[in-house]
């Protein structure tokens, strides 16, 4: 038996982006978003309202990063989305976090968060608050890097929990991928 909920926003795992942008300043700010996710191979697209300052300061700089919140940076990775850049112009001094310019674009990265997106604006729907921008570089810290690939074990990424309020931590390995439905045809 099903309990029904309603329409509801449950979708499991919510990665934890962590989207970086310059002000008008040319200060580097940040924002925790859950709301996000892939559009096409070279294309993200995130839901976040125009009154946030990252909007704004996409919407006027046309670039900004996407990083993923990992374990060992969860305060900092929360606080972010708990404190507007609005109301604290210091927030990003408040992480500790090491802040530096990305080489594709005109936006920051966070050294403490080893995998980033250099992306560039393609559009915003401001009635529905979707941004859409294309991925014009991915860097990853070589530390979290096996065999040259990035390893989400080694990161320690982060997953929102919608329902219960809570960040997660990404478990084991139980499958491959385009491979393990196969055994459906044997």
């Amino acid at each position: 038996m099903r309990k029904n909920f309603g329409s509801q926003p449950w979708t499991y795992p919510q990665v934890v982006f962590i989207i970086g942008s310059y002000d008008e300043n040319g200060k580097a700010d940040a924002m925790n978003a859950a709301w996000c996710g892939m559009g096409n191979d070279d294309e993200i697209v995130m839901c976040i309202s125009a009154n946030h300052k990252t909007t704004k300061n996409i919407l006027a700089n046309k670039d900004f990063t996407v990083s993923f919140a990992t374990k060992d940076q969860l305060v900092p990775s929360d606080f972010v989305g708990v404190v507007s850049g609005n109301d604290d112009p210091d927030k990003i001094a408040k992480t500790g976090w090491t802040v530096v310019k990305a080489e594709n674009v005109n936006a920051p990265y966070f050294e403490e968060l080893p995998m980033t997106l250099e992306c560039r604006l393609r559009e915003y729907d401001e009635k529905n608050c979707y941004m859409y921008g294309k991925i014009v570089n991915v860097s990853i810290d070589e530390s979290v890097l096996t065999d040259g690939k990035p390893d989400p074990d080694k990161m320690g990424l982060i997953a929102f929990d919608q329902v219960h309020g809570k960040y997660r931590i990404l478990g084991e390995v139980v499958g491959n991928a385009f491979e393990a439905g196969f055994e459906l045809n044997k």
